[in-house]
């Protein structure tokens, strides 16, 4: 079991193949085994791919107190240096997402390249009446998903947010079982992650510096907020692209692996 100091905790993580560094950053509820499809189908032919467990995730330890994405931001930030992965290529899903471009934000000069689909920026649309709109459903049902996670119901907590804010009606018997274990066990760390005022917040000007090559990418299916957010980030980048997955939703290295892996291995190679 591989595992790397950083900070006040020790994170687990598993590295495949050859290539240029591509780190991966799972998002809430989850872990590294998220990215086993896309890793398999295949980013470890192209890449020396590391996916990790971020702290409180997986293997993973968790410090003692509040935690916040900052933390996260410098989690990555020292995986990257203490492997001597920088700069890397960064691929990061959801709130995985928000931590990697957080640091880009901070730390440019660690990134090679970043793929980012749909980060829970949400302070970014705060001014859009549209997005505002479509959040406040979402908003609603999160409160919802904290109050029964605060009375410690993990277990509904969890499908509530399968069904009422990620993946929509139906979509938590579809889960394989062991799937559906990791989004339960990892309730309360999501719970710890909404409870930080700053988890949604992004410096957009700092955001300027990074002047390596991102690529933004949302689903059909997913909420249309996140094209929003989308528009935001891509105003403040110099070197945006930006990509739908058509009939995919918010977590399309899932649910279509392969058009995943081919998109990113495209794009990391400059085609």
């Amino acid at each position: 079991m591989a595992q790397v100091p950083v900070g006040d905790v020790r994170l687990h993580y598993e590295e495949t193949g050859e290539g240029e560094p591509l780190v991966l950053v799972h998002g809430s509820w989850n872990d590294h085994r998220s990215w086993a499809a896309a890793i398999e189908a295949d980013l470890r032919a192209a890449f020396r791919v590391v996916a990790y467990d971020r702290r409180g995730h997986g293997r993973s330890e968790a410090a003692p107190g509040p935690g916040s994405r900052r933390q996260d931001e410098d989690d990555l930030a020292a995986l990257i240096e203490v492997l001597g992965l920088g700069p890397a290529h960064v691929a990061g899903n959801s709130f995985g997402a928000s931590i990697a471009v957080g640091l880009a934000a901070r730390r440019p000069e660690l990134f090679r390249s970043l793929v980012l689909h749909e980060p829970p920026l949400t302070s970014l649309v705060g001014d859009d009446p549209a997005a505002q709109a479509a959040l406040r459903s979402a908003a609603a049902t999160i409160e919802e998903v904290l109050a029964l996670l605060r009375d410690g119901q993990d277990a509904a907590g969890a499908r509530l947010f399968v069904e009422g804010v990620a993946l929509g009606p139906g979509a938590w018997e579809a889960l394989p079982e062991a799937v559906r274990d990791t989004f339960v066990s990892h309730a309360q760390t999501w719970r710890d992650e909404q409870e930080d005022a700053a988890w949604a917040r992004l410096d957009l000007t700092a955001l300027g510096s990074c002047t390596a090559p991102v690529l933004l990418s949302h689903g059909t299916e997913s909420p249309v907020w996140f094209a929003a957010v989308l528009d935001r980030l891509a105003a403040a980048l110099a070197r945006a692209r930006r990509h739908t997955f058509q009939g995919a939703g918010h977590i399309p290295h899932m649910t279509h692996p392969r058009e995943y892996t081919a998109l990113v291995t495209a794009f990391c190679r400059g085609d």
